[in-house]
Formats: C-alpha cells, sequence, structure tokens
C-alpha cells in the first residue's frame, strides 16, 4: 500500500506542475511573441525492489519523474499594425536585446522610441543593431525598418540594423520573464534563414482551445488519482481496524 501511495504522489506532483504550465500558458494568449511550453515526464524504476526470494517477487516500481519543459518554438500568427516600429520575425531568429543581467532574446518585435530617441522593447529595454542600441536624433523622421533589418529615416539611408540570431535548438532556450529568454550557448548570425515584416506583429503561439482541452484532461487525471489514494487509505484505515478487533478478542 505504502508504493501505491508513493507512485500516487509522484503522479499529482507531476500533475500540478503540468496544470502550472498551463496556466502561464493560457494566462499569455495574448502576448506578444509569446512561446508556449508543453511538459516532459520520465519514468523512474526503483532499483530496490529485489527481495525475489518470495514466492510472488516483488515488482519493480515506476515513479513518475518531472524532466522539466521544452519551448515550443513555432512562430504565431501575424497581425499586421502599420505601425512602422512593428516588426515580426519570419523564420527562426530572435531580436537580441540589453537588460541589466546581459543580452536576452525575443520575439516579440511591439517596438517604439524612448525618451531619449532609443529603439527599445514594450517592456523599454534597448533593442540591439549590429553594432549596438539603436538611438535616433529629434530631427530624424519617417523611420522604416527592411525585411533584412536595415533601419533607414528620411534623413539617413542605412541608419543602423537590427541584429537577429538563430540557436541550433531553440527549444533549450531558458525563459527569464518579460517574455525573453536566455541560452546556455551562443547563438549564431540569423542570416537568410530570418526575414522581418514591418508593420506587423507576432501573436502568442499558444492555441487556447487545445489547452483548454489539456486543462480538462489533466484536473481529471489529478481527480483520479486522489480518488486512488483514498480508496488505499480507506483500505488501510479497516485494515488497521480489523487488526486492532482481533488483538482484543
Amino acid at each position: 500500500m505504502e508504493n501505491a501511495l508513493l507512485v500516487g504522489i509522484s503522479r499529482q506532483v507531476a500533475l500540478g506542475r503540468e496544470l502550472e504550465i498551463i496556466a502561464n500558458n493560457m494566462a499569455n494568449v495574448s502576448t506578444n511573441g509569446f512561446k508556449s511550453r508543453s511538459s516532459r515526464f520520465e519514468d523512474f524504476v526503483m532499483p530496490k525492489a529485489s527481495a525475489d526470494a518470495f514466492r510472488r517477487p516483488d515488482r519493480r516500481l515506476s515513479y513518475v519523474i518531472d524532466a522539466g519543459t521544452t519551448l515550443d518554438p513555432s512562430a504565431g500568427p501575424i497581425e499586421i499594425t502599420r505601425n512602422p516600429l512593428d516588426v515580426a520575425i519570419k523564420g527562426d531568429g530572435f531580436f537580441v536585446i540589453q537588460t541589466a543581467a546581459g543580452e536576452r532574446y525575443t520575439r516579440n518585435g511591439a517596438f517604439s522610441l524612448d525618451s531619449k530617441g532609443q529603439l527599445v522593447t514594450s517592456d523599454g529595454v534597448a533593442v540591439m543593431g549590429e553594432n549596438g542600441p539603436i538611438t535616433f536624433d529629434q530631427s530624424e523622421s519617417d523611420i522604416a525598418i527592411a525585411a533584412d533589418g536595415t533601419v533607414s529615416t528620411k534623413q539617413q539611408t542605412q541608419k543602423a540594423k537590427i541584429r537577429l540570431v538563430r540557436f541550433a535548438d531553440p527549444r533549450a532556450l531558458r525563459n527569464e520573464g518579460g517574455n525573453t529568454f536566455s541560452a546556455a550557448t551562443a547563438p549564431e548570425p540569423a542570416g537568410r534563414t530570418s526575414r522581418l515584416e514591418s508593420g506587423a506583429i507576432e501573436r502568442s503561439n499558444v492555441r487556447s482551445v487545445l489547452e483548454m482541452t489539456r486543462l480538462i484532461e489533466v484536473n481529471r487525471s489529478y481527480a483520479n488519482v486522489a480518488a486512488m489514494i483514498g480508496r488505499i487509505d480507506d483500505l488501510k484505515r479497516n485494515a488497521i481496524s480489523r487488526l486492532a478487533d482481533t488483538a482484543t478478542s
């Protein structure tokens, strides 16, 4: 009975973690450039169950282990905004931004200019060009961003170029909050694998109907495991009660 309880609890812990991931995905259905995550689970087979001398040898026990989450790097739908500072990435690239913790990466192309004339994200973080942050003078007007990332104004035909990078395995990127990512390995230039569409925004790639279906399935699984644990607890209670009755008779 104890083994069944432990297996059930390990499953509940994993399901609880999956609920958190689904809830986070659902909370970011409207977040520009957001990438959903999914759970990864593994079996842990208990190696200590080795009492093979009994008529019915012990069976190996399979527990559930939370093996982390996987990023879904697939592109979200592109929405036309006609704002010249909004940019959507077509391909596997990421924008590079400069945060207080160092360089981070994002797909959120809802850019604007801050009070200093610097190109920043919707959170006010500097967008990096190939030669550093991109800053405009007050005299510059008619900002345009080309498909290759070239930034121009009415006064300069090539003001800067937005830096785009890519990763060999984007699924390994780590969430850093604020819809940004960090990487354990250095990125490489995106090159021709990514192009930009000005006046457009990439929306979240979360599929709300699919997430709701997952939510219902996880809730049902959690309820089933809870019911199983309850039945096992009742069996233990009844067994202890019968043993007590036998001892007093």
